[in-house]
């Protein structure tokens, strides 16, 4: 009996409590309500100056060219012609997880920088560089509170000239003002890579929709690029290689080739022993230049498919347009999510307000 009688009282308080919470916040409803117009002000406020942002992205599949692929087909048909591939081994594939560390290489970022970009209120393109540097540059306001430091250090030390000897020597550097750029390039550019389906997407995002898909595309473009010279850089090494022995062999050849003819035309009709011995070796050698000279032709050739075999092919699933509506920002969200601050932050308040006088209360009795 005991038991049942405690139940009631435990209910009867909770709801006591609840009543007490909802009685709190209808006597605040006044400050609640003054809180979220407020918010929503200020929501309205930042929906209205976000700048407008347009994004543009591609989709594409690395089709690496395996052996059993593409090397099974092009070895019947060499082997058809007498050419043993058999010795050119190709070189590993690069895996698409790496794509992203090669967006976010220096000579990758570097490049981006002279991306050309046509603007609506620009009469001619400016490179991506040029329009972060020399275009979109802060008020006074900003630049002498937030970028006072910069301005200080700029005045001290001259004009940012960072290019020192490691540029003759093959390591890239950058200057200040080119971090500074790579990073708002770095926040514009983003790569995905989805392991699992085996594609990858790159989306860019620009003030205006055709210097978002023309970034976007110039980025496709470079990786591509990058890509297959990374992929196909040995066999294209071995091919040069293998050419320039070739036009070496084929000089040899065709000069001990006009020798022995020569020595033809000036001995048609000498028998002697001494005669016969010099066309002889100069035969010998004949034969044995043709035969390297033949050698390295067909190697040549296999080389050259080599790298055709080791080319990556890139096929794109969604190419890159010029996009019709913005990306951001969106304004009626950008609203909403300050009204519910704005809602949360009054009944905070409210709360806060009763507890306080509670303690207050606590406090004059004691």
């Amino acid at each position: 009996m005991s038991e049942q009688q405690h139940k009631p009282a435990t209910v009867a308080d909770d709801e006591i409590d609840l009543i007490a919470l909802a009685k709190t916040i209808w006597n605040g409803r006044r400050k609640i309500i003054i809180t979220t117009i407020i918010f929503m002000m200020i929501g309205l406020v930042v929906a209205l100056v976000s700048p407008k942002e347009y994004t543009a992205s591609t989709t594409m599949v690395p089709q690496s060219s395996d052996g059993k692929k593409i090397g099974g087909s092009l070895g019947g048909l060499a082997a058809m012609a007498g050419i043993n591939l058999g010795g050119l081994g190709a070189g590993g594939d690069i895996s698409p997880s790496l794509y992203p560390h090669i967006v976010n290489s220096v000579p990758f970022q570097k490049e981006m920088l002279k991306t050309m970009l046509t603007f609506s209120f620009l009469g001619k393109p400016v490179t991506f560089y040029d329009y972060y540097t020399e275009i979109v540059n802060p008020g006074p306001i900003e630049k002498y509170t937030i970028g006072l430091p910069d301005v200080i250090r700029k005045s001290l030390k001259g004009k940012n000239k960072q290019i020192t000897k490691n540029e003759t020597i093959g390591i890239p550097t950058i200057t200040e003002e080119e971090r500074k750029v790579i990073e708002i390039l770095s926040s514009q550019l983003s790569l995905s890579v989805n392991d699992k389906d085996g594609y990858i997407s790159l989306s860019a995002n620009m003030p205006e929709a055709l210097p978002a898909a023309q970034l976007a595309k110039r980025s496709q473009l470079l990786l591509q690029q990058t890509i297959i010279q990374m992929k196909s850089q040995k066999a294209r090494e071995q091919l040069e290689f293998i050419e320039e022995r070739f036009a070496e062999k084929k000089n040899e050849f065709e000069a001990i080739q006009a020798r022995l003819a020569e020595f033809s035309d000036r001995n048609k009709n000498v028998t002697t022993a001494v005669a016969q011995t010099e066309k002889e070796r100069l035969q010998a050698d004949y034969n044995l230049t043709y035969g390297v000279y033949s050698e390295l032709a067909k190697q040549v050739e296999s080389q050259k498919l080599q790298v055709k075999e080791d080319t990556p092919i890139f096929t794109v699933l969604k190419p890159v347009s010029v996009p019709i509506k913005k990306s951001k920002p969106n304004r009626p969200l950008i609203i909403i999510i300050w009204i519910m601050i704005g809602g949360m932050v009054g009944i905070g308040l409210v709360f806060a307000k009763e507890l306080f006088s509670t303690l207050r209360q606590r406090w004059n009795k004691n």
